[in-house]
């Protein structure tokens, strides 16, 4: 299982100026007096109030809307590492029950799951294909365990064929992904569905290589509002 780490001098800056100009417009919208924030507490406001933010600009400046939801739903804080421990311990099993038909990553406080579009479906269907029933139906097992966590299921394609075909391609097997998560016992709504056509490519189109990884289905898992509250609870 692969951890992804968002680098680079420019993010901690910008962090940095994010979470300061955060406290700054609380400050100033409340009477002057010491704060009674202890550190713990300011991570948590922080991931809260920034997290969003940073989340929205990274997605949008590293192309990938699935890492942006992920680190868009940050806690941050010691609930942040509480949460984090619990993406720990399922990420594992979700890595365990797609096999070799997905990829799964750690991100932030959240998983990324990117599914192998060729493995997934028949070239321009949206049928999921038997050998991938399987992975998917465990997913499912190990989603219904773990229900408090929201999905974003994102539909890319390459770039053969027309703009509108691929958008159209792309949104239609998201949903193929979702109605069989829901088939399978997971809430709809835990679930959102996103088809972003050949926008957001992860590989060069210029190669059959390049254009199999930009074929794919995205799983963004990210803890819901039940699970920040329990995390700021300690739980």
């Amino acid at each position: 299982m692969k951890r992804v780490i968002v680098k680079g001098m420019w993010m901690m800056v910008l962090v940095s100026t994010l979470s300061s100009s955060f406290f700054s417009c609380n400050r100033n919208a409340q009477e002057p007096k010491k704060s009674k924030f202890n550190k713990t507490q300011k991570g948590a406001a922080i991931g809260v109030g920034a997290g969003a933010v940073v989340g929205g600009v990274i997605g949008s400046a590293s192309k990938n809307t699935a890492i942006g939801a992920i680190l868009g739903a940050t806690v941050g804080g010691a609930a942040g590492a509480i949460i984090g421990r619990k993406m720990d311990k399922q990420a594992k099993q979700i890595e365990k029950d797609m096999g070799e038909a997905a990829k799964v990553e750690r991100v932030g406080e959240g998983i990324r799951v990117t599914m192998d579009g060729q493995l997934l479906f028949a070239y321009n269907s949206t049928e999921i294909s038997p050998q991938t029933r399987e992975n998917l139906a465990k997913l499912a097992e190990t989603l219904k365990k773990n229900p408090d966590t929201n999905l974003l299921i994102e539909g890319h394609a390459d770039n053969r064929g027309t703009a509108e075909y691929n958008q159209d391609l792309s949104e239609r097997r998201a949903a193929a992904v979702s109605s069989f998560l829901r088939q399978e016992g997971v809430g709809a709504s835990r679930m959102t569905i996103k088809g972003y056509g050949f926008n957001q490519p992860v590989a060069s189109n210029d190669t059959e290589d390049g254009r199999r990884l930009n074929r794919r289905v995205e799983i963004a898992i990210s803890a819901n509002e039940q699970m920040k509250q329990d995390a700021q609870k300690g739980q």
